[in-house]
């Protein structure tokens, strides 16, 4: 059995002794204690620094104009430093941990001093006047530095940055450790969401996912599109954009102030009441996932427009419609009426909106065109409606 850990820290011997005469002596420099490490040919340092360091020590030199030889990393993405800096401030405002990635820099190794103790150990100092060139995070580098002059300095003056710190004077060298960075794939939407934090629209997709019987284990978590061979319908992404359209019409609002557990109780009594009385969707809904074939799970994806997302944000759509928010419950009456609509894809009520018919295609069995785009995902609404004869709503 493991032993319990301790903290025995104050029966360490410490470094304080030995850095401060360096400390001292270099008072008037910036001075960092550092790990040193060797790769791709090169030193690195791994550095911590206050937030109010960053400003004065760290400097982005982006590509302008039409040159890419005109800075070390790429054009400054408009809006994207303001988006990590309101990420910051809203979590830490809620008193909830935030992290950001850790930032890379390089400079000249022969404007520093770098004093090495053994062991991989350093203490690296940085004149005044010297500054490090970011390679990579310039926008939270510049989120950072829009935080620390301004009023709400006091949510992140208290927290260390870490930098790697590459010895490196060639420019040329830097842009290709700018391109090798960047070659990183972007996560999946559903993966996002599938990591995201347990509150809103978040929140209640999980709940979703786990007890609405059409999908659960039907649903793919991770990846952008569902895997008909693995007998997958959905993607978490399509699922949060119907929770979204149902409480309050937009597939992107993310339901921040909504009770998670409340609001989802409602919406999972009220689908799985949709799914069970639609006749298009019962056998799928009410089968196990061990009980559908393939076969199955393609028939139902190729005939029915709940079989897609913007099957799915339609719906929402028209669940908006029978939702009342003070009672915090979808008029069960009423889904019943979305319930008895038309949904496959040969229906009139999508023909000429979100359908269109191929009448080229080779493969008779995806004759159908589908189109997600805003205006026919209305107008594929406003036909529903016009059926259900709720057009006041």
């Amino acid at each position: 059995m493991m032993s319990e850990f301790k903290d025995d820290s104050e029966h360490t011997p410490r470094l304080d002794e030995l850095l401060e005469p360096y400390f001292a002596k270099y008072y008037r420099e910036k001075c960092y204690p550092g790990l040193i490490c060797q790769q791709g040919k090169r030193k690195m340092i791994q550095i911590n620094v206050p937030a109010h360091d960053l400003p004065t020590l760290l400097q982005a030199k982006p590509s302008t104009g039409n040159d890419p030889d005109s800075g070390k990393n790429r054009p400054e993405i408009k809006g994207h430093a303001e988006e990590v800096k309101q990420y910051i401030l809203k979590r830490a405002k809620q008193n909830k941990p935030w992290i950001l990635g850790t930032l890379t820099a390089n400079v000249d190794p022969e404007k520093i001093k770098l004093i090495q103790m053994g062991r991989g150990i350093a203490l690296i100092v940085i004149p005044r006047g010297v500054k490090l060139d970011i390679t990579d995070g310039q926008h939270r580098k510049q989120a950072i530095h829009d935080l620390i002059e301004s009023p709400d300095a006091e949510w992140i003056g208290d927290n260390d940055f870490p930098v790697t710190l590459v010895l490196e004077a060639n420019f040329n060298q830097c842009q290709t450790d700018f391109r090798d960075m960047a070659q990183t794939k972007a996560l999946d939407k559903s993966l996002l969401l599938s990591f995201g934090e347990f509150e809103g629209r978040v929140g209640i997709t999980k709940n979703l996912l786990e007890q609405v019987l059409m999908f659960f284990n039907k649903t793919e978590k991770i990846k952008n599109s569902p895997a008909t061979k693995q007998k997958l319908i959905y993607t978490t992404n399509y699922i949060a954009k119907l929770v979204s359209c149902a409480f309050v019409n937009n597939p992107q609002d993310e339901l921040e102030d909504y009770d998670v557990e409340q609001a989802s109780q409602t919406l999972i009594s009220c689908l799985n009441q949709f799914f069970a009385e639609c006749s298009q969707t019962r056998h799928i809904c009410e089968t196990s996932i061990e009980n559908l074939t393939v076969d199955n799970i393609i028939k139902f994806k190729d005939n029915c427009l709940l079989g897609t997302s913007v099957g799915l944000e339609i719906l929402g759509r028209l669940l908006y419609c029978t939702y009342n928010e003070d009672n915090n419950i979808f008029a069960p009456e009423k889904v019943s009426k979305i319930a008895e609509l038309d949904w496959e894809k040969s229906g009139n009520l999508w023909q000429g909106n979100v359908i269109k018919l191929d009448l080229n295609a080779k493969n008779t069995a995806k004759r159908y065109k589908i189109s997600a785009n805003v205006n026919p995902v209305n107008m594929a609404v406003h036909a529903a409606k016009t059926a259900l004869g709720w057009l006041e709503y």
